[in-house]
């Protein structure tokens, strides 16, 4: 339902492709809610209860990948092509180092275990987002 005209620029396509994710998503706001906790999907920042959360752009978009598809597995391997496109040579263990700190910074705001292990499948983050 979108289409580019070239020459185009990267960013626009950015923003195109996230708008069309979110619409397929079923959101078409610019936040996700999940709780207390909302992401702004245009300033790319998350916060709880209107206070700013301190997250590094990589911790920001496993958080936003993940609530766009919450309540579903999503695998390492699929966080890894969202943050390091066509790079084979990074170590996996990132993927887990990355969630693992994003979780110490939601758990020290909102107490709760949002983002779930699924053991040989990957993660899960479980509210459920409006």
């Amino acid at each position: 339902d979108d289409y580019l005209v070239k020459p185009f620029q990267f960013e626009e396509l950015e923003a195109r492709l996230n708008a069309l994710l979110r619409r397929s998503s079923g959101f078409t706001k610019s936040t996700i809610e999940a709780g207390s906790l909302v992401l702004d999907l245009n300033r790319k920042q998350a916060s709880v209860d209107e206070q700013s959360l301190q997250l590094t752009a990589y911790e920001y978009r496993i958080l936003e990948y993940l609530m766009l598809h919450h309540q579903q597995v999503v695998a390492k391997e699929r966080l890894m092509e969202q943050l390091y496109p066509g790079d084979d040579d990074r170590d996996p263990n990132v993927i887990e180092v990355l969630v693992g700190r994003l979780r110490r910074k939601l758990e020290a705001v909102l107490g709760g275990k949002l983002i779930e292990t699924v053991r040989g499948q990957g993660y899960m983050f479980n509210e459920r987002c409006k």
